[in-house]
């Protein structure tokens, strides 16, 4: 399974028209590739269905490729068919796990299954420090030892025991590399202080449906009973809210009407609420949701980045780029990721009023945007660079493509079919892709 290589296109995009039609959401990105690495515990194959054609996800194929799993990955098909063949090896390949930050996720299966890992520092967005010192704690308090070296860590342990663990923050990377970890560690391991996130709802079931014994799902207390061997499963992943999000936003900054199908709208509660405090209409029957601008004036909102069930710190920038359009002041506060308000000089190169005092982000609009060239910093600013392209006037240009590609499956062609102005130019692709 060969990563992708990274080129250097560019997306053209000119706004004007409203957003409606239909999307189906993909698997989530955030949860399919933990599911990936949790195939490192499993006698057997791990079947999963739903997954995004995303670009992250044969950079994880690789890393668990050099570690001794074969892949089959069928991006048409959405399906990816991940088995262990060779439990010896300790270290996956340092191109791959720089380019990616879930390849952590391997780091508890392989000290849980094979007693040992060896890790370079992973790669990824970069929105700030997130230092995988919480990971590290809670493997010593199972009874790993751990040695830093220039080059990344060395994690060893010869059977891994139960421990009570409170995580001085509701980690997501944390929560999900303990648990998988406790899952063939001796006796009762107790995470507290857990984080909530549904793409961690979605890796417990999985591992339950490979013989894990897990409760406390979803809540800020999981508690894990070790067992000796674990067995494959197949699985479907679970929808991305993000994405949902994402498009759901962008039907009210245009103007349009967006249905989402394949969502949970309970992983959305408050992106939605916030939506319908702006003004648009939301409209959830089962799962599908639709968003339509309800007035002609967008509301100014506040909105306040925490961890789930709290508005998501991926969904901020889009967020930032409808509030430019609303007519009054609102205020983003950013408590997740420091680096995060990054976008924000994107934005004013297009002409948005924002003035940046600490973690606080205040928004003075409507303000009318106008074409720029902007750097896509991760792959949620990509995105909403995309979005604040959408409503300006004249061509916006998004550079560092490859951030929304890690994200974002399909993302022009969904786009375009929507009715958006937008094009892919600089890596051989058309017009639709």
């Amino acid at each position: 399974m060969t990563p992708p290589d990274a080129h250097d296109p560019v997306l053209r995009v000119r706004g004007g028209g409203p957003l409606e039609g239909t999307i189906r959401l993909s698997g989530a990105k955030n949860s399919v590739l933990k599911l990936m690495a949790a195939s490192l515990l499993a006698d057997g194959a791990v079947d999963l269905s739903e997954v995004p054609s995303i670009s992250d996800v044969p950079v994880m194929g690789a890393v668990l490729e050099g570690l001794g799993v074969a892949v089959t990955h069928d991006v048409d098909a959405g399906t990816c068919r991940l088995e262990v063949h060779d439990d010896r090896t300790l270290r996956p390949p340092r191109d791959a796990v720089t380019r990616i930050r879930a390849s952590v996720a391997c780091l508890g299966p392989l000290v849980a299954r094979r007693g040992a890992a060896e890790f370079a520092l992973p790669g990824g967005d970069r929105i700030g420090a997130r230092s995988i010192d919480l990971h590290l704690d809670g493997l010593t308090a199972m009874g790993a030892t751990v040695e830093h070296g220039d080059d990344g860590v060395v994690v060893r342990s010869q059977r891994l025991h139960g421990a009570r663990i409170t995580l001085d923050f509701p980690s997501v990377g944390a929560t999900e590399n303990l648990v998988m970890a406790a899952t063939l560690a001796q006796g009762r391991t107790v995470i507290e202080n857990a984080a909530r996130e549904p793409e961690i709802a979605d890796l417990c079931r999985m591992l339950v449906a490979m013989g894990a014994r897990i409760s406390g799902i979803g809540t800020p207390t999981i508690m894990v009973e070790g067992v000796e061997r674990l067995q494959g499963v197949a699985w479907e992943t679970c929808p991305d809210r993000i994405e949902a999000g994402t498009y759901l936003v962008a039907a009210a900054l245009t103007g349009g009407r967006v249905r989402v199908e394949r969502v949970r709208p309970d992983d959305l509660t408050l992106p939605l609420r916030k939506l319908a405090d702006a003004g648009a209409s939301v409209d959830v029957e089962g799962d599908t949701v639709t968003v339509e601008r309800g007035v002609a004036e967008l509301r100014p909102v506040d909105v306040v980045t925490l961890p789930y069930p709290g508005f998501p710190t991926d969904l901020q920038p889009q967020m930032m780029v409808l509030l430019t359009q609303a007519d009054g002041m609102s205020r983003c506060t950013e408590n997740v990721f420091e680096s995060r308000f990054s976008f924000v000089e994107q934005l004013r190169r297009m002409g948005a009023d924002i003035d940046v005092d600490g973690h606080h982000a205040h928004l003075s609009g409507p303000t009318r945007l106008h074409g720029a060239t902007l750097d896509g910093l991760d792959v949620r600013a990509g995105a909403a660079g995309v979005l604040a392209g959408l409503v300006a006037e004249g061509e916006t240009v998004v550079r560092d493509v490859h951030h929304i590609d890690r994200g974002y499956a399909d993302f022009v062609p969904r786009l375009r079919a929507l009715g958006a102005d937008v094009v892919r130019d600089g890596d051989g692709a058309d017009a639709d892709g």
